[in-house]
């Protein structure tokens, strides 16, 4: 198949304008952290159909898929899968990211740049307050009137916390902070991990116009641990949902909101409308909490918990200028996410009229289909513990994450990412079984395909994938000795390394703070201050 490519310059100029465009990097998350464009959207070719569908919804849309360097083996791959799954406008950045940098272009390290970098532009534009973690630790000591609330997703915050807070996830603060700090001379400190979240909370009850003194906390948790204070682990403090009176103060505040930043919203019949259009891309994102979602959702929608939404935009949407529909149940934490995607550039954000009220709900998860053929798993845990026991030859492959492979595997399996199959078979011994398994078994099944166009070998998938050999409490070994390739699959965040963590720490945070500058270099960042 004959494949269309792109110029560096062709890109810079498509990345301006208007158009619909879902720019893709094929290459696994770790190499990707290393060096990337700013607007890239990381879909490993090992998950392409895992993710592919609700990340790029419409078939037609434009896509320029991006590939390490001019071997662009990935990238082709990608392309040619892409066009068997009905992707008909799919083409190749010439040279990937070496001709990108060939070309005096900006690369960019990390995940979730633009995210990162629109919190450093909010701090700077808006100068929002801020506390060290000593001039915290100093309040608490003090026994100040004061509350610390955590902007993360619970399970971050259940992890480790900063002593006293309390989680409130970021699209939450708004609609929740009213009944915990009621009292308008108590101070309210906002924190998380590192520094986006924390900026991104405290400016939210900033600007949703709270009575109560406001600051994050400088570089939240790490800065905590940096200053050599104690973290909380395990805690259950919740922010619970607003009281008749918290709630009216939250709407007030989403109409103040609403009014200064343009957050227009849309009919449950129009959004209709613009999802059966077969030229334009329109999501639909429910920004209530996940819990919340399971309860009851409007069909379609997907979870995008609003403070995660605003900040990791580019793990719920991949096409750049398409439309994007928030939901909630009244409005208050859909309008503060809009108010934010606004500031961040995206041109057609809107919150759904009336919510969750325009049309029946959904209960349960979402269930997130595969696209293209998935093999069937034909090996029980029982039979493959069978074949262990007995010494038969039988390879086992894992294609799951390597950080749960060091965790926990099948003992003797070998570790490496689907994209990389055809060179672990390749070493396998004729004459073997292959075992192909990975967390809950779908991967493994996508890869059967892949497997047996590359090897005469009889090669099936486990039923039920690791999980279910795990929840069976069979025998498992740690450590990554068995690996085909790099364990280039995951991006560490700074306190998940296995050692030297405070160095990366503040290598981090000062990555994060260096970002401002970098994308001024770009040039394809369209961030957006209001005035007060």
């Amino acid at each position: 198949m004959q494949v269309h490519r792109v110029t560096p310059l062709e890109l810079k100029h498509l990345l301006l304008a208007e158009d619909e465009l879902a720019l893709l990097d094929v290459r696994e998350q770790g190499a990707f952290s290393k060096a990337h464009l700013l607007f890239a959207v990381c879909v490993p070719l090992s998950h392409l159909e895992l993710l592919i569908g609700e990340l790029v919804p419409r078939r037609h849309t434009r896509v320029v898929i991006v590939d390490e360097s001019s071997g662009e083996e990935l990238g082709v791959r990608a392309i040619d899968r892409l066009s068997e799954l009905g992707y008909t406008n799919v083409a190749l950045l010439d040279g990937g990211i070496d001709g990108w940098r060939a070309a005096g272009q900006e690369l960019f390290s990390g995940v979730n740049v633009p995210s990162k970098a629109f919190g450093e532009f909010v701090e700077h534009t808006y100068e929002t307050p801020r506390l060290s973690a000593a001039e915290v630790r100093q309040m608490i000591d003090d026994g100040r009137n004061m509350v610390i609330v955590d902007s993360r997703p619970y399970g971050e915050y259940h992890r480790m916390n900063i002593p006293t807070a309390t989680d409130m996830p970021g699209a939450e603060l708004a609609f929740r902070i009213h009944d915990l700090a009621p009292d308008p001379e108590t101070f309210v400190v906002v924190n998380c991990a590192g520094r986006t979240r924390s900026i991104i909370g405290a400016q939210s009850l900033i600007n949703a116009g709270i009575p109560n003194p406001v600051a994050a906390l400088k570089d939240g948790t790490m800065g905590w641990h940096l200053a050599g204070f104690e973290l909380e682990n395990g805690s259950t403090r919740e922010a619970t949902l607003p009281s008749e009176d918290g709630r009216k103060q939250a709407l007030a505040a989403a109409a103040r909101v609403a009014e200064r930043f343009d957050v227009q919203q849309v009919s449950a019949a129009t959004v209709d409308a613009w999802r059966a259009d077969p030229d334009h891309t329109t999501y639909l994102l429910d920004v209530r909490s996940p819990a919340e979602y399971v309860s009851g959702h409007l069909p379609g929608s997907r979870s995008a918990p609003g403070g995660q939404l605003v900040q990791a935009t580019d793990e719920y949407v991949a096409v750049k200028n398409a439309r994007l529909v928030l939901a909630d149940d009244v409005g208050v934490r859909a309008t503060m996410t809009a108010s934010w995607l606004i500031q961040m550039g995206w041109q057609n954000v809107f919150v759904l009229e009336g919510g969750l009220g325009s049309q029946p709900l959904e209960t349960g998860a979402r269930k997130q289909v595969p696209l293209g053929e998935i093999g069937a798993a034909t090996v029980t845990t029982d039979a493959l513990a069978a074949l262990l026991d007995r010494g038969d030859a039988v390879t086992v492959i894992d294609l799951g994450p390597s950080t749960a492979y060091e965790q926990n595997h099948i003992p003797g399996a070998l570790w490496c990412v689907r994209a990389r199959l055809a060179h672990a078979l390749a070493g396998v011994v004729t004459n073997t079984q292959v075992v192909l398994t990975s967390p809950d078994g779908r991967l493994a099944r996508l890869a059967l395909n892949d497997a047996r166009a590359h090897t005469k070998l009889d090669v099936q998938a486990l039923e039920g994938g690791t999980d279910l050999w795990l929840a069976e409490d069979r025998m498992t070994i740690t450590g990554l000795s068995d690996c085909i390739g790099d364990t280039d699959d995951v991006w560490y965040k700074p306190y998940e390394h296995r050692g030297a963590q405070e160095k990366f720490m503040r290598e981090y945070l000062t990555w994060e703070v260096a970002l401002v500058e970098q994308i001024e270099r770009d040039g394809t960042a369209r961030f957006r201050a209001f005035a007060g």
